[in-house]
């Protein structure tokens, strides 16, 4: 028993190195905007040479590197700089606001001022009090630092993709013309996590798509993971398949997912990170197409990055990225989007 109990630590350990998105809980409260719904709609110069002919190489090189490449607090600069509507008739909604990558995704959509931004969380209550102070979270054999969120200009809003029906999870979305998935199961009970993930990464989240469909929304932004597929491009057997997938068969169930909302006709992004760290960027972004990323990581803050441009860059419209950071190493697949 004690055996087991080591190895499903250490397991989990492994994993954060290749995990998907699993949202965490902080503390404490600060007074914030809330919706209170009823109990039907709650809870990423060229040098010359000779004459003046560049050096091709080095041409290719800057010039893939100005178009896909991002300094470590940037943007990505293959999306061109789309705006929202400056009369704050936008709105969006964050699905799992209060995870780790969905409270940045919600702060940098605040942060606009020109748009209404709903924050779909299970708890009003509680979501208030962890996006507003700072905590510190024990996740295996790692402690995070998880940054409080300015959230004046957020509207709180109840939403369960486990207990709401479709048409709960409408009416949170009602008005809202975009929307952003940032929900994840989060590990706990090794003989409830197949169970979990079913619900959360699978069957919760094909109703938020249908939800969406129902609503209006005319965008989707879906955080995924780098390897969701992996047994349809002969990754079955790659480590960070293993790993991430032994929490729950949760790749198997997010692929479902996926293809789901590739199939329902809303145009969609679907932003697949490596590992995610809590940290702030080292390396410069890279983005990939869909298919081609079995290890790498990223920090969480390019990743909610990529998630805003997502929603306004006609680039990313239907389009699965793949994303990592180069720390000095870059991944041996083309660097760069397949649009």
């Amino acid at each position: 028993m004690i055996k087991s109990s080591i190895f499903l630590s250490l397991l989990f350990s492994s994993a954060l190195a290749f995990a998907p998105v699993f949202p965490t809980i902080g503390n404490v409260a600060k007074p914030l905007k809330m919706m209170h719904m009823s109990s039907s709609t709650e809870d990423h110069n060229q040098e010359e040479e000779g004459a003046s002919l560049p050096d091709r190489r080095q041409l290719f090189d800057k010039t893939t590197a100005a178009l896909f490449s991002v300094s470590a607090f940037g943007i990505v600069s293959s999306f061109p700089s789309v705006s929202f509507a400056d009369d704050g008739s936008v709105k969006v909604v964050v699905a799992g606001a209060t995870g780790q990558t969905g409270r940045r995704i919600l702060e940098r959509l605040a942060s606009k001022g020109s748009i209404s931004v709903i924050g779909g969380v299970r708890n009003v209550e509680k979501a208030a009090a962890s996006l507003s102070e700072s905590s510190t979270v024990v996740r295996g054999a790692m402690v995070q630092q998880v940054a409080s969120v300015d959230t004046s200009a957020v509207t709180l809003a109840h939403l369960d993709v486990v207990k709401d029906t479709v048409d709960e999870l409408a009416k949170t979305m009602e008005g809202a013309q975009s929307l952003v998935i940032a929900t994840g199961f989060v590990p706990g009970n090794p003989l409830k996590m197949s169970a979990a993930a079913h619900e959360v990464d699978n069957v919760g989240t094909v109703k938020l798509v249908d939800a969406a469909k129902k609503a209006g929304v005319k965008k989707i932004v879906m955080v995924s993971s780098i390897l969701t597929n992996a047994r349809n491009w002969g990754q079955e057997n790659s480590p960070g398949f293993k790993v991430t997938n032994a929490f729950g068969n949760v790749l198997d169930e997010k692929i479902v997912a996926e293809n789901y909302l590739r199939a329902s006709g809303i145009d969609y992004t679907i932003v697949r990170p490596g590992g995610l760290k809590a940290k702030p960027p080292t390396g410069a972004l890279k983005i990939s197409a869909e298919d081609t990323l079995n290890s790498g990581e990223i920090s969480r803050d390019l990743v909610a990055d990529v998630c805003v441009a997502s929603l306004t860059d006609p680039k990313a419209s239907n389009k699965v990225l793949e994303i990592i950071e180069d720390n000095g190493t870059p991944p041996k697949v083309f660097n760069g989007l397949n649009m």
